[in-house]
């Protein structure tokens, strides 16, 4: 079966199915903090990427 172009991408997303906040208040499998992860189907793509271009990885080496 051919690949279908027209289906949609899967979303942007930096979890990795460990879903418990630390004491920092950031969640141990992907470092996005509550908030963020509530937020973050209401972000656009743009911002999705800074978050696991930048912030995210910024987080995982402090």
């Amino acid at each position: 079966m051919p690949h279908d172009s027209a289906a949609p991408a899967s979303p942007l997303t930096p979890c990795i199915g460990i879903c418990r906040l630390d004491t920092r208040g950031w969640c141990e499998g992907c470092l996005r903090s509550g908030e963020e992860i509530a937020r973050w189907r209401s972000m656009d793509d743009a911002e999705r990427l800074h978050y696991m271009r930048e912030i995210l990885p910024a987080r995982a080496s402090a």
